[in-house]
């Protein structure tokens, strides 16, 4: 079965050749140039992954992003002509998954759209045992995080990063191994992704008394293990 991935950007001449380039790729995609109605239709389901354009008049990426984060962890790629790094880290910081500076060629877009799905779908053929860390547990099976009893959402980006960084929980990784788990490359020295997700899982995970990620500063993360 094709992967179904919608496309919502107010250019509707680039839906098209996205329409053409994706379907000769084994993808199902539907464009949406109006932003409410793109936000309608990403709430309905039916996709494996959101494309979202940041710019457009309505309701703008940012916008979209986070009425969307409020029901579902589908996971998105952020399309932005926008260039300032802080621009970058805001749709990270609002749960996007990833990211693509415009102008962006089609291979590039696609190599970044199968990474997502893998990081999403990755289910092993034997599913490893729940592990719990203090006081976090993780299911890879189902991909669940609970802390203390209760159930935590998390993006795909946002568990595989606390996955690797579990089962390493006393030792230190580095930025580089978490962007090669997530991108399959290296970390650029300016590059924030990687401690954007580490951020979202401490605002999600940590409590006043107790630090769970510690930042070992000019190399990577540590899960405390106790």
């Amino acid at each position: 079965m094709a992967n179904s991935i919608l496309l919502v950007d107010d250019d509707a001449e680039l839906g098209s050749l996205m329409v053409e380039f994706f379907a000769h790729q084994g993808f199902d995609l539907t464009s949406e140039s109006d932003s409410r109605r793109g936000l309608a239709k990403a709430l309905e389901g039916g996709f494996d992954l959101v494309l979202l354009d940041v710019m457009m008049p309505g309701l703008d990426g940012f916008e979209i992003l986070h009425q969307l984060r409020r029901r579902s962890q589908i996971p998105v790629i952020m399309l932005t002509a926008r260039i300032a790094q802080a621009d970058r880290v805001a749709g990270l910081e609002a749960g996007a998954d990833d990211y693509l500076p415009k102008p962006f060629g089609p291979e590039e877009l696609l190599a970044r759209i199968r990474a997502v799905l893998r990081r999403a779908r990755q289910m092993p053929a034997s599913p490893p045992d729940q592990m719990e860390v203090n006081g976090v547990r993780l299911n890879p099976a189902t991909r669940e995080v609970w802390r203390g009893g209760v159930r935590v959402d998390v993006t795909s980006a946002e568990f595989d990063v606390l996955d690797v960084l579990m089962r390493s929980a006393g030792r230190v990784v580095s930025r580089d191994q978490l962007a090669a788990v997530l991108y399959q490359r290296e970390a650029t020295p300016f590059e924030r992704s990687v401690d954007v997700h580490v951020s979202h899982l401490r605002k999600k995970l940590e409590r006043k008394d107790r630090e769970l990620i510690r930042t070992v500063r000019g190399i990577g993360y540590l899960f405390c293990p106790e």
